[in-house]
Parts: C-alpha cells; structure tokens; sequence
C-alpha cells in the first residue's frame, strides 16, 4: 500500500525532485500509519494480498462477468414482465476464511437478482429474485477461485 500511495503521488506531481521525493515518503507513510490506526491495515494485509494476486486476477473479471450476465437476466426479466420468484436459500460455502466469505458475500449483493441478507463464517442466507439463481451457488466460480485463495 505505501508503494502504491507513493507512486500515486509522483504521478499526480508530474515531476521528481528531492523535495516531492521527501514529501511523498512522508505523506505514503502518514497514510499508511493513520489507516493501519484507524481499520486494522498492516503488512500483513499487504502480504495476503501479494501472495493471492494471482487468484483476484482471474477473480475480478469472473465477477464483472458474472454482474453483467446477471444483469442481462434481470433486464429481461424486467422488460418481460415477467413475476418474480422470490426466494431465501441457504447454505455453507466452505471457506476457511473471514476474508474469503466477507469477499463471497460481497459478491453475492453486487451481482443483480441477489442479495446476502446473513452471513457469519461460511453460513450464508441468500435472497433471490427467482428461485433459479440461487440454484447451484454454493458450488459456484465465486466458491471455487476463493478456495485457492488462502
């Protein structure tokens, strides 16, 4: 994160001197030290996310994939008028991981027709807009690549 927020800042300069340099070092650090304070960041973090790179590469064009599909769907539905055919599922997903399941869950909400109403560890309660989209989730691309994530 502090790499990142540095090189933000020398872009967004435009230029390089030793004065930018020093700020940028200086404001990276304030940043990374008062968000660290204020969420919890730390190295760690910086770590999981380094080492799972490869995964939420592949993961977040699954995801706007899935959105648009999704969304496509519904419009249809929509332009359709066609009744919906609300429905709570739930299920586990398995996940051994806060992250991973807070990351499936958000998932599950941005993608159009559903929406996590509950979560706590891998125990999931899912509205669906038709009965049809909540079918075969907990087996879903979402579950599998967060799985590879450790």
């Amino acid at each position: 994160m502090w790499l990142l927020l540095f090189v933000l800042w020398m872009i967004l300069n435009g230029r390089i001197t030793l004065e930018l340099i020093i700020f940028g070092v200086l404001i990276a650090s304030g940043v990374c030290f008062g968000v660290g304070r204020m969420v919890g960041y730390s190295l760690k973090t910086d770590l999981w996310v380094m080492r799972s790179l490869p995964i939420l590469l592949i993961y977040i064009p699954d995801l706007i994939f899935e959105i648009i599909r999704s969304a496509l769907i519904v419009m249809k539905m929509v332009f359709r008028a066609d009744e919906p055919d609300p429905v709570i599922i739930e299920f586990h997903s398995g996940l051994r991981t806060q992250m991973q399941n807070v990351l499936l869950a958000n998932s599950i909400t941005l993608t159009p027709g559903t929406i996590t109403v509950f979560q706590q560890g891998d125990h999931f309660v899912v509205h669906c807009l038709r009965r049809e989209y909540g079918d075969g989730i907990e087996s879903s691309s979402f579950v599998r690549l967060l799985r590879h994530i450790n």
